[in-house]
């Protein structure tokens, strides 16, 4: 599967409220009805406190 472009990730997450957990995250994006790529992109990222929409962009590039 191919890995979704930040762009499609800030997507799935617009609206969202930051600092936000992973937990969160993912649940945002499950509730914005997120590809499966996205979500999976989502799922493999560390849990931890993310602090911005490019804080979430750089995990998810590594």
């Amino acid at each position: 599967m191919a890995d979704p472009s930040p762009i499609d990730i800030q997507k799935a997450l617009g609206g969202i409220d930051y600092p936000v957990s992973k937990e969160n995250l993912v649940k945002h994006a499950e509730g914005s009805g997120a590809d499966d790529s996205v979500m999976e992109t989502l799922n493999n990222l560390p849990d931890r406190e993310y602090d911005s929409p490019t804080d979430v962009n750089k995990e998810a590039a590594k």
